[in-house]
């Protein structure tokens, strides 16, 4: 039954071209075309709409004739096969000869998961699927999912030869006919299973495993009814995915079984026992890779483009081939190793997205999965081990485990999705109403599966069901539309089939999913259900309600603080000295969060040393960096979409989640982690959670080491007798004692929560820290990161009653320079602060839950030994070693000793944070700034080379305080004559400056600094916050005294001195984001996170935006202005391609840049950003300034430059992808030796940011963030302004100085250029230079060389990377339009869009922007548009530019538009009723700053998020409509989701409210919401619903107008202060809260 047909090589349809962009427009142009020629302008005639229906035609022929190449599947290749070289031999021999070669294949026992094994490979992706609800089988179904797997391929990427593809694929119905053709009357569908197979390429051990599967079939009672090879032609596959292409094989296997279910269930046995074996074989590689095997459902995979699936398979192009469905995945791997296993669908879903909770998960379940057993596995639970893998598998590979097993134990699919990817439940008013047993079921799951937390879009199918599942954010676009004939489709896109008006009068519903959302269609049934349906379903299966009785809640409003000191004021400060406490700890972190419950603020960033190079003593926690998320997953916004993130956590035994039942959460539940002394009373006191304290003190002088080992064992033992919470306590029962030092409680904790893991124990037990050893918001996530469910902070909560009760502080309250506090309130106020401050530490790293983050491990390790992470931390990346358990005992020892033998009379000032002489030293300080400024003649005097030596001098003196300190530079030759190496002048062009913005600096500072550094050929940043266009043309009125009528507060400038910053940073906020800022921009860089606080957004204070600021920001004077997190447009890889896209659109020549922070993993988002077409990427570290950012995130947040641009240039180099990008070391660069070391770790250009503002006048006073800069470098007060002592000249000094530097040190190493050092790590050596606290410190990871890289000069010098041919071109390159653009005429056009046309608009914008400004165009350009437009349609549009598109749009509408207007509707004769259906996707307008836009339907998501002063109407929005908005006028005339006006601080909006219903939706924390009352802001409603009846014909607009009486009052504006005095906003305001609670009364 192996069929081998002679077969003849299939004709190639796809396009080879060496740019990737190019070859998918021409893929795009083989697909689809228009009847569009460029060359007579009279080929834009109007084109008759049954067009598309033509177009559809040529699209399936042409996806036909590329795909199916000669036609016959007899005709195919066969594929390679390796020749083994080694005689054929059994599994087990080959198993134990594998175990021989390689000890380190054993099985894997319970344990922590490694970072390094999950996170080499992170992925995006498109996904979509088509069903027949009527489960109707045709091969139609497979063709139409095949074109739209290609009209994706955009959110897919390739490898670095733009030929492999990152993974497509696609998951059908068993072709049953197809099989029983080849195979014969032995396949028999509901007795046979398929097993789609990826064998070894060496045929030995191809047949090796083709022996061992097929004896391991014998033995669970199949029949082997043949083996077949998938017919694939393999000359369609790149060169990289074919070193690793395997022989692809089906298995058909016949059973005697009573059901489908148990059939399924035996072959589910069946695989795993397979990969136990192939474990055992080959360990974690996936050498023998089970694709699928199933009764029911085959998945087809590979690594390849979309273009080429069907061309691979030759099964998928057989007529014979039928489904009834067929899931379609494209992917974007940040990595580019092709591993043909992590391509998509898995055996039972495909997912867009990213879990960020997956080390946390794979803890869980490793420790969880030895418990787990239900009757259905009785005898068989070994073979279902393990559940979960680590290395060699993705997060939605692991994912897919888990929810296979649940749906192979009789758990629905629904509820299997439900439970794994739960939806906000809590504060959401319709389960609050009206679904209160849906709520039910998700508090009861969330006792025995904590989520899988994350950015998600998955899709799913066990062969009788298909559906979708959103994640709690709806941070995927997914969108659906169901037809008349019984078909349901989904796409992360619409407009995937090209049939937008051929299909219109059968479309009954269009729409998308939600936040939280499902839909499914169960092909048995013949049924569609949506999400309410689906959730009430699954709620009812179980007496939920009833069972989640035993789950008690600790309310914290029935405990009571402590109402006076628990210590006298000297014990207190005994406790404090000897647990580590310092004066900055007391006054900067603990009475800053009592006093008003908020973290405090400070600014220029973090310039002492890593804890493990200093000298002084640090608690443990220090050497914990906290992660976050860029690219590939988004940090979420715990400030206005706070309403998705819940802190709560349980305590207690975790059931079985295979068979819950009644008992399976008797457990304690609490709102937060942060517990008082009466709350753990209660803990205690809890019967069913036998809680027992557990002591962490040891003997002094003793092994560390051996009291960790006895406390696990002790914490064990009472968990097998019956304890299911663990209470670790370093609370002494009297005085502390010197010889009973107390273990650092991060390091007991991590230790018994891994021991737990490793005993198969942990969910058996929680834990909770009593102690004194934590006071911040850091230490509290670092206890729960590794495990902790809580923590009673008792010397902390002391310290702020010892705080309240101090004569200072009576004293301070009595001026009133405090507010009058009682003790209960400064208690009140640090838990708080710390749970506030606890929700921005997730949201970093985009986590909503607390029980997700809780085991995580979402931290990197600076500084501490193998033992020490072995022993507590296991699976953290760790890469410089250092202190071990024996170092840490005495860093221990050394703070408790110090109040022995007499207590000291006040906390030691340690230095960390502030700047003194007797603390930690700081890099950049006052004495360093005089040197400074001595060395470039600050104010425009002389500059003086003995000068400079004297700052070399203190630099090279100065104490070790970053990773470079420990290494020098071995060179591998001869010096030279300094002559001989290449000017100062061409090195000067390679530096850059930070990004920082308008606002944070004063005027002055920023113009100086893009002065000096354009006079260079460097590169200034703009930071976020936009330009005066005055500053882009060169000054030609500079008298003999440098000045300037135009820059009259500027001096020392001269003739052709040009302001503009040469980089223009498009970040988070869009402030100042303009198209006529990006079309006059050189580079434009996107700001995904800034080093001092990265995963958040920016905030400028109020009294930083002047009448100047406000004007570029276009926002308000003296209201705040906050940057969100960096999520609406940048929420995954795929997003960031796509925006990179967008700028490349509005501006083809400038370069695109993609800022990161240095952080483990980089190395793997850098490959990423650079598939996705960066120019440039630049690595940031830890130590970067900022103008303001909470102290923990300044101190703890972000990763040292020199690891993340060592191991960026490593991954790009091994990746072949280095040759794509420049590379930019920006992170704390004082001298030519940081260039040095920079450029000898990788990179190609060197960014100053701190340095710079110090050159111009910096004196180092931190106050940034008050306003108060006493030199006028960072305030707006004008009298301050005036003090600005600096010149263009002094910059342009010390980068001269600079450069000089390092043609010294090259001349030394006997270098002429900076193309021989770039990335010669090897030329760098760790120095024998002993550091204080250990001896274990390792740099090696700095002194790799990557490989021949390329030269830097060639990557600088290439051309901007271009999005190729786009249809915006063929529009600009028409006679009548140059024409109408430069004499500002008409220019009328229509013409087609279809889905990959992305961006469209945006050149179109860019061009005219450039010439005229952002609305200067006199003109009218005037374009129609039918079909389905791509992602960021009408992106960057300008005042004149007019657009109509019929038909639909996607994500982005309008985003950045600056004027013009767009116009969308549905095709006439759409079936479904166009008010209710969806036209637009996710974060419309995002960043609009002027212009009108138009929906005859419904928009997703963040509709309108940081508009600035556009105007809309839409008829029905998601979540989060109008966040952050600043300006404009929002008209909403349908339903809205959850959280509207959200940071709202500018603008009008008007929300129709037809069910009673929106004072739920409404965030009242700013705005407020009224009734129209005023004639000034009735007739603004009325005029813009009567624009949008005439733009878009709506009938839901003409029935408001028509019965305007009635409409009016169902209406409610919504007004933030700042438009309180406006004609449009005087009335009567109304109480959201007090709406809401009448509503709910009636």
């Amino acid at each position: 039954t192996r069929p081998h047909p002679n077969v003849a090589p299939a004709a190639k349809g796809h396009v080879h071209t060496s740019n990737r962009a190019e070859r998918d427009r021409l893929f795009r142009d083989q697909r689809v075309w228009r009847t569009i020629a460029m060359a007579p302008s009279s080929c834009f005639a109007v084109a008759p709409r049954g067009a598309l229906g033509v177009r559809r035609e040529v699209i399936g022929s042409c996806v036909a004739g590329c795909a199916r190449g000669a036609g016959q599947q007899s005709a195919r290749p066969k594929p390679t096969r390796r020749t083994s070289s080694t005689p054929l031999v059994s599994g087990r021999l080959l198993q134990q000869t594998r175990r021989q070669q390689n000890p380190c294949l054993e099985p894997v026992e319970a344990g922590a998961v490694k970072f390094d094994d999950l996170f080499s490979e992170r992925d995006a992706c498109g996904v979509g699927f088509i069903a027949s609800m009527h489960g109707k089988r045709n091969h139609d179904i497979v063709d139409k999912a095949i074109l739209g797997l290609g009209c994706m391929e955009h959110r897919g990427a390739c490898s670095a030869d733009d030929d492999s593809g990152d993974g497509a694929g696609v998951m059908t119905e068993i072709p049953w006919k197809l099989l029983a053709s080849e195979m014969g009357d032995g396949v028999v569908e509901g007795k046979c299973g398929v097993g789609m197979i990826f064998l070894p390429q060496d045929e030995g051990e191809a047949q090796t495993c083709r022996d061992f599967i097929t004896r391991l079939a014998g033995e669970r009672n199949f029949e082997v009814v043949g083996w077949r090879d998938v017919p694939v032609d393999s000359s369609v596959v790149g060169v990289m995915a074919k070193d690793t292409e395997p022989q692809v094989e089906q298995i058909v296997v016949k059973g005697d079984f009573a059901s489908y279910e148990e059939l399924d269930r035996e072959l589910y046995i069946l695989r795993k026992k397979i990969e136990q074996e192939v474990f055992e074989m080959y360990g974690p590689e996936d050498e023998c890779y089970i694709c699928s095997f199933s009764g029911k459902t085959v998945v087809y995979k590979g690594m390849l483009r979309s273009a080429v699936v069907q061309s691979y398979f030759l099964d998928l192009q057989n007529e014979l081939f039928e489904t009834a469905f067929c899931i379609y995945h494209r992917r974007f791997s940040t990595n580019t190793v092709p591993k043909w296993p992590l391509a998509q669908p898995m055996r039972f879903l495909g997912h867009n997205g990213e879990i960020n909770t997956l080390q946390g998960n794979l803890n869980i379940m490793n420790s969880r999965e030895k418990l787990l057993n239900h009757p259905l596995w009785e005898g068989h639970e070994e073979d279902l081990l393990p559940i979960c893998k680590g290395k060699g598998a993705s997060d939605s590979a692991n994912l897919d485990r888990v929810a296979e097993l649940l749906t192979k134990t009789e758990f629905d699919v629904e509820p299997t999705m439900m439970l794994l990817v739960p939806e906000a439940y809590d504060n959401h008013p319709d389960l609050d109403n009206k679904y209160p047993e849906v709520k039910s079921f998700y508090k009861y799951y969330e006792g025995l599966q904590e989520g899988w937390d994350g950015p998600a879009l998955l899709v799913f199918s066990d062969g009788d069901k298909v559906g979708a599942r959103l994640d709690r954010n709806g941070l995927r676009p997914a969108r659906f539309w169901q037809t008349s004939d019984g078909y349901v489709y989904m796409a992360s896109e619409v407009g995937v089939l090209g049939d937008v008006f051929e299909s219109a009068s059968n479309v009954v519903a269009k729409g998308r999913l939600g936040p939280g959302q499902m839909f499914c269609v169960d092909m048995r049934e013949g049924t569609c259900s949506t999400n309410i349906d689906i959730a009430k379903k699954a709620a009812a299966q179980k007496p939920y309600a009833e069972w989640t009785k035993k789950i008690k809640d600790l309310d914290s409003k029935k405990f009571n603080f402590l109402s006076e000191c628990a210590m006298s004021a000297e014990e207190a400060l005994e406790m404090q000295t000897a647990f580590g406490y310092g004066i900055e700890d007391s006054q900067l972190i603990i009475e800053a969060m009592a006093t008003d419950g908020n973290e405090a603020t400070f600014c220029m960033g973090d310039t002492i040393a890593l804890p493990v190079l200093s000298g002084r003593p640090h608690l443990l926690y220090d050497y914990f960096k906290q992660r976050f998320a860029q690219v590939t997953n988004p940090p979420i916004d715990p400030l206005r979409e706070g309403i998705v993130m819940s802190l709560a956590v349980r305590l207690g035994r975790r059931g079985n989640l295979l068979k819950p039942e009644a008992d399976s959460v008797q457990q304690v539940n609490l709102t937060s982690p942060v517990l008082i002394e009466e709350e753990l009373e209660d803990v205690m006191a809890t019967d069913f959670l036998q809680a027992k304290k557990f002591s962490t003190f040891f003997q002094a002088g003793g092994s560390l080491s051996d009291a960790i080992k006895e406390l696990c064992k002790e914490v064990e033992a009472s968990v097998r007798g019956g304890c299911q919470c663990v209470v670790l306590s370093d609370k002494p029962e009297g005085r502390i004692s010197v010889d009973r030092p107390a273990m650092p409680i991060l390091l007991a904790a991590g230790a018994v929560n891994h021991h737990l893991i490793e005993a198969g124990l942990r969910t058996e037990a929680s834990i909770v820290c009593e102690t004194a050893q934590c006071f911040s918001t850091h230490h509290f996530a670092c206890l729960i990161g590794y495990g902790v469910s809580a923590v009673c902070p008792y010397l902390a909560l002391e310290a702020c009653r010892q705080w309240r009760m101090s004569p200072k502080t009576e004293s301070l309250i009595k001026k009133g320079r405090v507010s009058k506090l009682s003790i209960e309130d400064c208690q009140h106020n640090f838990r708080f602060a710390i749970n506030k401050g606890l929700k921005k530490i997730l949201s970093k790293m985009g986590f909503s839950l607390l029980n997700s983050y809780q085991g995580a491990q979402i931290f990197d390790i600076y500084g501490l030994a193998d033992d020490v992470v072995d022993i507590a931390f296991t699976g953290t990346a760790s890469r410089i070693g250092g202190m071990t358990l024996e170092d840490l005992s005495k860093e221990t020892m050394s703070f408790w000793s110090k109040p022995f033998p007499e207590a000291p009379s006040k906390l030691d000032f340690f230095g960390f944070i502030t700047s003194r002489p007797k603390g930690e030293y700081h890099a950049a300080n006052p004495e360093m700034s005089k040197l400074l400024h001595k060395a470039v003649g600050l104010g425009g005097k002389n500059p003086a080379i003995e000068n400079f030596k004297a700052y070399q001098e203190h630099m090279d003196q100065a104490p070790i305080t970053t990773l470079r300190d420990m290494l020098e530079i071995k060179s591998d030759r001869s010096p030279i004559s300094i002559d001989e190496v290449e000017p100062a002048t061409k090195l000067v062009e390679r530096f850059c400056t930070g990004g920082m913005s308008l606002g944070a600096i004063s005027r002055e500072t920023h113009e100086v600094i893009a002065i000096a550094m354009n006079r260079i050929g460097g590169k200034s940043n703009s930071g976020e916050g936009g330009e005066d266009p005055i500053r882009w043309k060169a000054l030609e009125d500079v008298d003999s005294d440098g000045k300037s009528e135009s820059f009259d507060y500027l001096k020392g400038l001269q003739n052709g001195d040009i302001a503009s910053s040469a980089i223009k940073q498009v970040a988070s906020g869009r402030f100042g984001v303009t198209p006529h800022f990006l079309a006059n921009a050189q580079q434009v860089e996107i700001k995904i996170a800034q080093g001092a606080k990265p995963g958040e957004g920016g905030q400028l204070p109020g009294k930083k935006v002047s009448p100047y600021i406000a004007g570029l920001r276009r926002s308000k004077p003296g209201v705040p202005l906050i940057s969100p997190p960096p999520h609406h447009d940048i929420y995954s890889i795929e997003d960031l391609a796509q925006l990179i896209y967008d700028l490349h659109q509005v501006n083809e020549k400038a370069k695109v840049s993609v800022k990161l922070v240095a952080q483990a993993g980089i190395g793997t988002i850098a490959s990423g950003v650079a598939k996705a077409n960066a120019d440039v990427i630049q690595i940031s570290g830890h130590d970067g300034g900022t103008g303001a950012s909470p102290v923990s995130s300044i101190k703890h947040c972000g990763g040292p430059l020199e690891l993340g641009l060592a191991e960026a240039h490593i991954s790009l180099t091994q990746n072949k992808l280095r040759d794509r990008v420049i590379l930019r070391a920006d992170g704390g660069l004082r001298c030519g030796r940081d260039v040095m070391m920079s450029a000898l770790l990788g990179a190609d250009e060197y960014g100053f940011g701190t340095l710079a503002m110090i050159a111009t006048g910096c004196v180092m006073a931190r106050i940034c963030h008050t306003n108060n800069c006493p030199v006028g470098v960072a305030s707006q007060r004008e009298e301050l302004r005036k003090k600005f002592p600096g010149t263009p000249s002094d910059l342009v000094n010390f980068f001269l100085f600079i450069a000089e530097e390092v043609r010294e040190e090259m001349a030394s190493m006997g270098y002429k250029t900076m193309d021989e050092i770039i990335g010669r790590g090897d030329l760098l050596k760790q120095k024998d230079t002993p550091l204080e606290k250990t001896k274990s410190f390792d740099a090696s990871f700095l002194t790799q060389y990557a490989g021949e890289s390329g030269l830097s000069s060639e990557r600088i010098a290439q051309e901007t990377h271009s999005n190729g041919p786009v249809l915006d071109d063929k529009i600009i390159a028409n006679p009548d339009f140059q024409q109408a653009l430069s004499t500002e005429g008409v220019f009328d056009i229509t013409t087609d869009i279809i889905n990959v046309d992305r961006a469209f608009g945006g050149r179109i914008g860019g061009a005219v922007a450039y010439k005229y400004g952002d609305n200067g165009f006199a003109g009218a350009m005037n374009i129609t548009l039918n079909g389905s437009a791509g992602q960021s349609f009408g992106c960057f549009i300008v005042g004149g530019i007019n657009i109509k598109l019929t038909g639909e749009a996607n994500d982005y509408v309008c985003k950045g538009m600056a004027g013009g207007e767009v116009s969308i509707l549905p095709p006439a004769d759409l079936q479904a009723n166009a008010s209710e259906s969806v036209l637009v996707g996710n974060t419309a307008l995002y960043g609009a700053t002027g212009g009108r836009l138009f929906v005859n339907g419904r928009g997703g998501e963040r509709f309108s998020v940081r508009n600035s002063m556009a105007d809309a109407v839409i008829e029905g929005v998601g979540d989060h409509c109008c966040e952050y908005m600043t300006g404009g006028c929002v008209v909403v005339l349908g339903p809205v989701g959850r959280n509207v006006a959200a940071g709202m601080t500018g603008g009008l909006g008007y929300f129709y409210d037809e069910d009673e219903s929106f004072a739920s939706k409404l965030n009242p924390e700013i705005v407020v919401m009224q009734r129209v009352s005023s004639k000034a802001g009735e007739q603004q409603l009325k005029g813009l619903i009567t624009d949008h009846y005439e733009k878009t014909n709506s009938s839901k607009a003409k029935d408001l107008l028509d019965n305007w009486s009635e409409a009016l009052p169902k209406f409610w504006q919504i007004v933030p202060p700042s438009e309180m005095g406006t004609p449009e906003a005087s009335g009567e305001i109304v109480d959201a809260e007090v709406k809401v609670a009448e509503q709910q009364r009636a």
